[in-house]
């Protein structure tokens, strides 16, 4: 944190950048230690994050917007820790941004073009929105260049390409049967860069910050899964940490919305959750600070796997998961009531068909002993007749 500030009127002590804006230092310390346990790495380098973001100079970053519903930016917008003045004043420098620019037309234009040439080989460049690239990419176009032409033009000049949101990260919807506009991913056009690729619908904003965090404090990228994912974000199932997991390992399942299972917070496979087979911390990073509600299986909406590339966007919502592990049967019994038909309980039922079976086992090893014992009786008899 900078020595830098101004004085304190109450106890004269001289206050840090942060500190005037309200954040304590107790306060940023926390934030340090949890990204630090967000990015997988020891609590110890907590003190490192802290010199990084106190002292390391604001990298560029240049924020491309292409076909997208601008999602990713207001999921960004709505981020307390850090806020987005903290983000942008503090941690980054964002040179270009198309929906947070304050100018526009030929100077904010310029004002890119500008950054990209002073910084080339040192900024980091952020893209939104998948790139059409049917009839040479005319369906969309900023400031007379296509989105095509835009990307092949900065993408290699960057020190570092981030793909937020599942648009920039596979094509997103927009590349959905029958694409019509040839959308693609910033990894099909930029075939010889490394994309990080941050997918979600949104994309989680803690998610970038953390690659940006990881990348300033490291000088290097964050281990990458085999789809360009940085492996602290997207290397647990949804279904691992799902708060309903309970319930599908015992077999309580909703069966349509509003129903008894439902409103009980059951698994929602069932419904065509995607969770089995989704890689995303959706279910500990969560949305929007709202709290533990804030993403949508805590609002009683199945997951449709939108950070996964063939599932979302691709898979009918209510098309059941491919699950990993053990799928469970589609007719487990109802578990919540105990009705009774002539005196028999479900429960019950179960036990005795339970205790039936093992009878019928022990039954057929009884059998095939005494068999077993008359052939050998059988034999002895022969041979003392002979």
């Amino acid at each position: 944190m900078s020595k830098k500030g101004s004085i304190d009127v109450m106890t004269g002590q001289r206050l840090t950048g942060l500190e005037q804006k309200g954040v304590s230092r107790r306060d940023f310390l926390k934030f340090c230690t949890a990204m630090a346990a967000t990015m997988g790495m020891p609590l110890s380098m907590a003190d490192l994050i802290a010199e990084t973001v106190g002292s390391a100079k604001r990298p560029p970053v240049i924020w491309l917007h292409f076909q997208e519903c601008t999602g990713c930016t207001e999921s960004l917008l709505r981020a307390t820790h850090p806020s987005i003045e903290h983000l942008i004043l503090d941690l980054i420098s964002l040179d270009y941004s198309e929906t947070l620019n304050a100018a526009a037309g030929h100077q904010v234009e310029e004002v890119l073009h500008n950054s990209v040439k002073e910084n080339e080989g040192k900024f980091i460049l952020v893209c939104e929105g998948s790139v059409p690239t049917n009839d040479g990419g005319i369906y969309c176009k900023i400031g007379g260049s296509t989105a095509l032409d835009i990307i092949k033009d900065i993408g290699p000049k960057a020190a570092a390409v981030v793909a937020i949101g599942s648009c920039a990260s596979w094509g997103g919807v927009q590349s959905a049967a029958p694409n019509p506009t040839g959308a693609k991913g910033i990894n099909q056009i930029l075939t010889d860069t490394t994309i990080i690729n941050l997918p979600g619908c949104p994309a989680s904003p803690y998610n970038l910050l953390s690659t940006i965090l990881y990348y300033l404090t490291l000088k290097k990228l964050p281990e990458l899964d085999a789809m360009g994912r940085p492996k602290f974000a997207y290397g647990r199932l949804v279904h691992e940490n799902c708060e309903r997991r309970p319930h599908f390992d015992a077999g309580r399942f909703a069966e349509e919305f509003g129903d008894d299972g439902h409103r009980q917070g059951w698994c929602l496979y069932k419904l065509g959750c995607k969770g089995p087979e989704t890689y995303a911390n959706c279910p500990i990073q969560l949305y929007g600070d709202v709290g533990s509600n804030a993403w949508p299986v805590g609002t009683g909406h199945p997951c449709f796997g939108c950070t996964e590339k063939g599932v979302g966007f691709t898979k009918p919502i209510h098309q059941q998961a491919t699950v990993f592990t053990v799928t469970p049967p589609a007719t487990y019994p109802d578990i919540v009531e105990e009705k009774t038909t002539g005196g028999w309980t479900i429960g019950g039922a179960a036990i005795a068909g339970a205790a039936a079976g093992a009878a019928v086992t022990a039954g057929i090893k009884v059998a095939k002993s005494l068999s077993e014992q008359e052939t050998k009786d059988n034999q002895t008899s022969e041979k003392e007749k002979s």
